[in-house]
This record gives structure tokens, sequence and C-alpha cells, in this order.
């Protein structure tokens, strides 16, 4: 049986940290993918705005645009109220 002193030439101390680079630098090499899922892509088709929503939005609009819209602050504090509350 042989007896190799603290010399020997199959040591390396820094082999576990030279792997632990060399497994880093493969990771950092990797660029971000991202994948959208057919049913993802159906859900973003499906919340295309409503017609009927669109026009009221629109009427608001043209009502602020010529200063014609009205708050009701009444309602609008009640409004707050009622969802702070809960």
């Amino acid at each position: 049986m042989k007896i190799y002193g603290p010399n020997s030439t199959n040591f390396n101390p820094y082999k576990n940290q030279l792997q632990k680079q060399s497994a880093y630098e493969k990771n950092v090499n990797q660029k971000d993918q991202l994948e959208i899922s057919s049913a993802a892509k159906q859900l973003q088709e499906s919340e295309k705005v409503h017609p009927k929503r669109e026009a009221y939005v629109q009427e608001i609009k043209n009502a602020v645009e010529s200063g014609e819209y009205k708050i009701d602050h009444e309602k609008t504090a009640q409004k707050m109220i009622d969802f702070w509350s809960k």
C-alpha cells in the first residue's frame, strides 16, 4: 500500500469550486424564454371590449370634453364609504 503525501498530483482542493464555476458559466449563457399557452392566448382574445361598454365609455368621454359631465359628489362619497367599510 502506498501513502501519498500532501503534494499528491491527483488531489485538487479547488476541484469543487471549479466545477461550480463552470456550471454557473453554462447557466449564464442561457437566455430567458417565454411561452404563452393556447389557453392564455384565448383568454387574451376574449378580453376584447364589449361594444356596449365601448359606446358607454365614449359617451362619457364626449360629455367630459364638452363640459356637460356632472359629478354626483354624494354618490361618489357613498361608494367610497361602501368600498372602504367592507
